[in-house]
């Protein structure tokens, strides 16, 4: 082997969990370690299902979700009052009105 191209290796290496506090020593070439999961509160382990939100990334994404559900709305909305616009432009073009078109006319 060759000498002085290999990292050091720290036999004690503290490794910190972020989401739960949990301490464990491993061996390693980094001094300290930081994980977001460990063995205590990674589901696969413990078996309760855990969100863990580093980013706010599900954040994010119920803002979004929100956004294109409004946006929605309001295009289904225009679509209907376009639709309506078109049908009494229609009617007017043949000239048939109705009494209950006439009204209507009226009240909008």
């Amino acid at each position: 082997m060759k000498k002085n191209i290999h990292p050091k290796y720290y036999k004690e290496v503290k490794v910190t969990c972020l989401s739960c506090g949990n301490n464990f020593e491993t061996g390693s070439t980094l001094e300290t370690l930081t994980t977001e999961l460990c063995s205590q509160c990674h589901p696969f382990y413990t078996g309760v299902e855990k969100i863990v939100d580093t980013d706010n990334l599900v954040a994010k994404y119920e803002k979004r979700q929100s956004q294109a559900k409004k946006s929605f709305k309001n295009k289904k909305m225009k679509m209907m009052a376009r639709r309506k616009q078109d049908q009494k432009e229609e009617k007017k073009k043949t000239g048939t009105l109705t009494l209950k078109d006439m009204l209507s006319s009226i009240n909008d």
